[in-house]
């Protein structure tokens, strides 16, 4: 696996970028044109009518969902519900089949042309996409790679950054996740822990505005699980960072999200601050849900 290639991974081709009917929706210009806000109050992150579908399965259906800014969201829900294909449409990794995503202000699916939106290009969606990090549940650190190399070879070839720069940089994020002493290891050197807070670093080498994360302690032990949900802790904290996660750490949830988001059927079923959430859910298929995740510890 080279470096190439891994980095083109996070950039599908061109076909794959374009909604597959944008102007599907009854009333177009009130679905793809942003909602007017007063400066300073637009969501960081908006979703407008975002629909996807794998033939004639619909995994997200017709989703409006706002995050705001600095906003911690925990993602629950059972498997298949959709909540890690709202991760990767955002990250668009995967394609929009209807709808389209905004990010700081401006369209990501979709760009302004002629006075119109249109699907966006590869040059607009680059730059869009670059507020955005992602952190996977597999870790995806280039194996040939130490940590530090791992951390600054995006900000060099994406970002333009000096070795130099770089350098300091991964440095500063790898003392940030507790690594400063692994800045040489393999990852095969590391624990899964570690290699996820060097996955972290990577991601926040990039000065993202929003941070993803799929999962990501769902592969770990709980000791393992502790160290990298104490790193995001510290990231809430002490960071502005909007966050977005998808997790079936139901405690993590209430203690660290601003909200918690119930997905069902591609749906969001029920939504609200974490305390009121987990402890007077008005929807039946979310007490549902919280019941079998009760029992089953």
């Amino acid at each position: 696996m080279t470096v190439k290639t891994d980095l083109d991974a996070l950039t599908p081709p061109h076909s794959a970028l374009s909604v597959e009917n944008p102007m599907k929706r009854d009333d177009p210009a009130s679905v793809l044109e942003p909602q007017a806000a007063a400066p300073g109050e637009a969501p960081m992150v908006r979703f407008v009518g975002v629909t996807k579908r794998y033939g004639t399965l619909t995994v997200l259906d017709e989703l409006d969902l706002d995050i705001g800014r600095n906003e911690k969201v925990a993602i629950i829900g059972p498997s298949g519900s959709g909540k890690s294909t709202l991760l990767r449409v955002l990250m668009t990794l995967d394609p929009l089949t209807d709808g389209m995503i905004e990010v700081d202000g401006e369209p990501l699916t979709h760009m302004r042309k002629n006075g119109q939106l249109v699907p966006a290009s590869l040059k607009h969606l680059r730059r869009v996409r670059s507020k955005i990090g992602m952190v996977f549940q597999s870790f995806n650190l280039f194996p040939h790679m130490t940590a530090l190399a791992n951390t600054i070879e995006a900000p060099m070839q994406v970002l333009g950054l000096s070795r130099k720069e770089a350098t300091e940089r991964a440095r500063d994020l790898l003392s940030l996740v507790g690594l400063e002493d692994k800045c040489n290891h393999y990852p095969s050197q590391l624990s899964g822990g570690q290699q996820q807070r060097v996955a972290i670093a990577r991601a926040l080498a990039m000065r993202p505005k929003v941070m993803l994360f799929d999962e990501v302690t769902s592969a770990l032990d709980p000791e393992l699980c502790g160290e990298v949900l104490n790193v995001i802790r510290r990231l809430g904290s002490e960071h502005n960072l909007t966050m977005l996660m998808v997790t079936h750490q139901m405690g993590f949830a209430r203690e660290f999200a601003d909200r918690v988001c119930f997905f069902s059927q591609g749906k969001i079923i029920e939504q609200g601050p974490p305390q009121q959430f987990f402890s007077a859910p008005q929807h039946e298929r979310t007490q549902q849900f919280l019941r079998a995740v009760k029992e089953a510890v």
